[in-house]
C-alpha cells in the first residue's frame, strides 16, 4: 500500500500507542529505504523493530543508521585525559551493546541483521560530538521512511531505538509527510541527514561501523536469509501464537481488481485458461496475471503447479514481491538467486507434486534459466495441473525460446504490452498458436482515458546526421544490403551479420552530435525545473550483443556528455541512472529524485526498457528512441505512470533524419531512396505518439513536411524501406 493511502497520525506517544506495531511495522512493510539517526545504539533496539525491517527486506529495501555509542563517564574521562584512544573506547562500547540472543525469537532476528550488514543492506555509521578535544554524545533523533513512489515520512522526537524506550519510558515522536503541508519540514530533515551521513555537519564526527563490531554480528549469522524471511513474522511477539499464512494463490484482502482486469480473467477462463493479456505498461498486468492464477487454483480444487517466466533478474525480483502478496512462496531460479539450492527445491517440488504429496508450488525464473536443460527436464517431468505464465511474452517468439513452449502444459497465459513481434511474422504466429487468443487488449489510450495513466504533450525535435555520420550511415546501409537474402516469397530476410550491422547503425543514429546541440537549446527553459529524465543510448534488450548489467562504450560517451552539459553549463543537479548502479543505489536515487529538491534530472540508459518504474518523471527528453513499436510503447507507458501532483507529462522526442528537410528536397530519386527507410520509421513512431497526445497537430505538420521532402508517397524502392 502506498504511504498516501495509509492513516498516519501526526504524533505517537508510548503511553497510548504501540509505536512498533502502529508506526514502524506498517510503514516499513511498504518501504524501500529507511534512514534513521538516533541517540544510543544497541542490538536489542534493532531486534525490536526487526519485525518491520523483515518486510522492508522483502521489498528489496535498505537501511541507513546513524547512532552514538553509549559511553560511560569513565569512558569520557579516559578519552579526555588521553588514557585510551577514543576509537578503542568507542569500539568497546559498541561491542558491549551487541548482546547475545536470549531465545529463538532474538536468534532469528540477529541472523537477519547479520545478513543485512554482510550484504551491505544495513549500513551503520557512528556519530559523536567533538569540540576542543572534548567528546560529547550525539543526540539527533529523527527518521526518514521512503516508499517506492518516492513519498517520504519524516519523524522526530524523544524516542531512542531501545527496548526500554519502545515499551517502558514516556516517549513521543512527531510525524511529517512529504505530500502534505509539512513537505518543507521533510526536505529539511533529508538535508540534515545527508549532511550528517556524509560527515559535513559542524562538530559532529562520523566514523564507519567498526570491523570488530561487524565481526561480532557475523558470529550470530547462522544461515542465509532467503525467500522464507516471512517466517520471521510467525511470532509477532514472543508470547503470541503463530500467524497462519495462505498456502496457495489468493487475491489479498487489500487488493481489489478493476473491472477490466476481472473481465480479462473471465475471458481467460472461458477460453479454457489459455490466452493473452495484451495490456499497456502501468495498467496492472502483473496483478491481473496473479489474479488469474488464483482463479484457476480455486477452480482446480487448489491443485496447481505454477511456473512464471520473466526476461531479466530484476523483473523476477519485482514479481517475487507480488507473488508473496498473493499467498505463494516461490522457488526463485536464476544464476544469482539468493536461494542457492533452488535446483534441489525445484526437483523436490516436482517429485512431490507428481506423487500428490504437495498440491501446489510456484517456480519463477528468467528466460535464460527457464530454457536451461535442467529446468526443461523438470518441466517435462511435471504431470497434472500446470500453468505457464510468461511475462513480456513477445520474447518467446524467437527461434530458441519458442522451442521451450511445452505443448504438454494445459494452462497458458502470455502477458505483454505488445505481443506482435516487429518484423517477425513467423515468431508472432508461433506465439498465437501456443497462447491462443487475446483475452483483453487494453491500450495506452484506454488507460489514459480511464485515468490509469497520465495525459501527455508530445514535441518532436528534428535533428540530422552531420557529414561524417551520414557517410558512415550510407556505408553501413550498403553492408546490410550485402548480407540480406530473400525467402521463397521474395521477401528480404536479415542474416545475423546484417542484424549486427543494423545495431551498429542504430547506435550511430542514437549518438548523432546535433542531439546535444538541440538538447542544450530545449533544456534552457527547464533548467530550474525538476522531475526530468534525459534518456540516452541506442542499445536495447533485444540486441544480439546485449549483456544484462552492461553499458556500451558509445552509450557511456553520450551520457557523460549530457551529464557535463547539464551539470556544468546549466548548473543543474543531475545524476546518472544506469545498469552500472546497484539496485540499492537506484532505489535511493529514485527516492531523492521524487522530492525534486536535491536532484532535478536523471540521465538514464535503458531504464525504461528494463521495467524500472520512476513514476515521478514529468518531462522526458528522449535522445535515443527505438524504431521498434514494442520498445517505444513500453518506454512511453513508464513515463506516463500516475504520481501525486502530476497532471500531465511532456515528451520531447528527438527525431533523427539522414539529411534535413531542405536538403532532401534537392536530392535525386536514387539518392533519397537509399535514405528514406529511417524517415519512414521515425514517422511511424511520431504518428503513434501524436495519435493520443493532447497536441497532435504539432507532430502532424512535421510528418507532412518529411513526407513531402523525402517523397514517401511515391512508388519505388520499397525493398529498401525494410532496412
Amino acid at each position: 500500500m502506498k504511504f498516501i493511502d495509509k492513516i498516519i497520525k501526526s504524533e505517537y506517544r508510548s503511553t497510548r500507542d504501540n509505536v512498533v506495531k502502529e508506526f514502524y511495522i506498517p510503514l516499513l512493510g511498504d518501504a524501500v529505504l529507511y534512514k534513521r539517526a538516533v541517540g544510543f545504539f544497541s542490538s536489542t533496539a534493532l531486534i525490536e523493530i526487526s519485525k518491520g525491517i523483515s518486510r522492508l527486506v522483502n521489498n528489496g529495501g535498505k537501511i541507513l543508521l546513524i547512532a552514538s555509542p553509549k559511553l560511560s563517564e569513565d569512558d569520557l574521562i579516559a578519552i579526555g585525559k588521553g588514557y585510551e584512544m577514543k576509537n578503542e573506547v568507542i569500539e568497546r562500547a559498541l561491542m558491549n551493546s551487541i548482546l547475545p540472543p536470549i531465545d529463538i525469537f532474538e536468534e532469528k532476528r540477529l541472523n537477519l541483521l547479520a545478513n543485512l550488514i554482510a550484504e551491505g543492506r544495513l549500513e551503520i555509521k557512528i556519530a559523536f560530538m567533538e569540540n576542543n578535544n572534548h567528546i560529547g554524545m550525539f543526540h539527533e533523533k529523527m527518521g526518514l521512511i521512503y516508499d517506492e513512489e518516492g513519498n517520504v515520512i519524516a519523524f522526530t522526537g524523544s524516542m531512542n531505538e531501545t527496548m526500554t524506550a519502545f515499551s517502558h519510558n514516556y516517549e513521543s515522536i512527531d510525524v511529517f509527510c512529504s505530500w502534505t503541508q509539512d513537505k518543507e519540514r521533510v526536505y529539511a530533515k533529508e538535508r540534515n541527514f545527508y549532511s550528517i551521513w556524509n560527515d559535513k555537519e559542524p562538530n559532529v564526527q562520523i566514523i564507519d561501523f567498526p570491523q570488530i563490531a561487524k565481526e561480532k554480528f557475523e558470529s550470530y549469522r547462522v544461515s542465509k536469509v532467503n525467500e522464507n524471511i516471512d517466517e520471521l513474522e510467525y511470532f509477532s511477539e514472543r508470547s503470541e501464537s503463530p500467524i497462519v499464512y495462505s498456502t496457495g494463490p489468493k487475491i489479498p484482502n487489500n487488493v481489489e481488481l478493476h473491472d477490466y482486469q476481472n473481465e480479462a480473467i473471465n475471458n481467460w477462463k472461458a477460453n479454457n485458461y489459455i490466452g493473452i493479456f495484451d495490456m499497456a505498461t502501468g495498467t496492472g498486468k502483473t496483478y491481473t496475471g496473479l489474479g488469474a492464477i488464483a482463479n484457476l487454483y480455486d477452480n482446480l480444487q487448489k491443485n496447481l503447479a505454477v511456473v512464471i517466466v520473466c526476461p531479466y533478474q530484476h523483473l523476477v525480483e519485482q514479481w517475487v514481491e507480488d507473488i508473496k502478496k498473493f499467498g505463494m512462496k516461490p522457488i526463485v531460479g536464476y544464476s544469482a538467486s539468493t536461494q542457492r539450492d533452488w535446483k534441489n527445491r525445484l526437483k523436490n517440488a516436482v517429485t512431490s507434486f507428481n506423487l500428490g504429496v504437495k498440491k501446489h508450488f510456484c517456480f519463477i525464473a528468467t528466460n535464460a534459466t527457464f530454457s536451461s536443460a535442467f529446468v526443461q527436464e523438470q518441466i517435462d517431468k511435471l504431470k497434472g495441473n500446470i500453468v505457464l505464465v510468461v511475462d513480456e511474452a513477445h520474447n518467446f517468439g524467437a527461434a530458441h525460446l519458442s522451442k521451450m513452449l511445452n505443448p504438454k502444459i494445459p494452462y497458458r497465459l502470455a502477458l505483454s504490452a505488445t505481443l506482435e513481434r516487429h518484423g517477425d511474422e513467423e515468431g508472432t504466429e508461433k506465439l498465437f498458436n501456443y497462447f491462443g487468443e487475446k483475452c483483453i487488449e487494453y491500450t495506452l489510450k484506454q488507460a489514459i482515458d480511464s485515468n490509469k495513466l497520465t495525459p501527455y504533450y508530445y514535441y518532436p525535435i528534428l535533428v540530422c546526421l552531420n557529414e561524417d555520420e551520414l557517410s558512415e550511415y550510407k556505408e553501413l546501409t550498403t553492408q546490410v544490403i550485402k548480407y540480406c537474402t530473400t525467402d521463397k516469397k521474395g521477401k528480404l530476410k536479415l542474416s545475423d551479420k546484417a542484424k549486427m550491422i543494423l545495431i551498429k547503425r542504430a547506435r550511430l543514429v542514437a549518438a548523432a552530435q546535433e542531439k546535444i546541440v538541440m538538447l542544450a537549446e530545449k533544456i534552457e527553459d527547464y533548467k530550474d525545473d525538476s522531475h526530468m529524465l534525459v534518456y540516452c543510448g541506442a542499445a536495447t534488450m533485444q540486441d544480439l550483443d546485449y549483456v544484462e548489467g552492461s553499458v556500451q562504450a558509445d552509450e557511456k560517451r553520450q551520457i557523460d556528455i549530457v551529464a557535463n552539459l547539464l551539470g556544468n553549463k546549466f548548473n543543474m543537479r543531475v545524476s546518472k541512472f544506469t545498469s552500472e548502479e546497484s539496485a540499492e543505489e537506484r532505489e535511493e536515487l529514485k527516492a531523492v529524485f521524487s522530492t525534486g529538491k536535491q536532484l532535478q534530472t536523471l540521465i538514464a540508459i535503458r531504464c525504461l526498457d528494463e521495467g524500472v518504474n520512476i513514476p515521478s518523471i514529468k518531462t522526458a527528453f528522449i535522445l535515443a528512441s527505438s524504431t521498434n513499436p514494442k520498445e517505444y510503447v513500453q518506454r512511453r507507458g513508464r513515463v506516463l505512470r500516475k504520481y501525486p501532483g502530476k497532471n500531465f507529462a511532456k515528451i520531447y522526442d528527438f527525431i533523427t533524419l539522414p539529411v534535413s528537410i531542405a536538403e532532401a528536397e534537392s536530392m535525386s530519386e536514387d539518392e533519397i531512396r537509399s535514405l528514406r527507410s529511417l524517415a519512414i520509421k521515425e514517422i511511424d513512431r511520431m504518428k503513434d505518439f501524436a495519435s493520443i497526445a493532447e497536441n497532435p497537430s504539432v507532430a502532424d505538420q512535421i510528418i507532412n513536411d518529411i513526407t513531402y521532402s523525402y517523397r514517401l508517397n511515391e512508388v519505388g524502392g520499397e525493398e529498401n524501406d525494410l532496412i
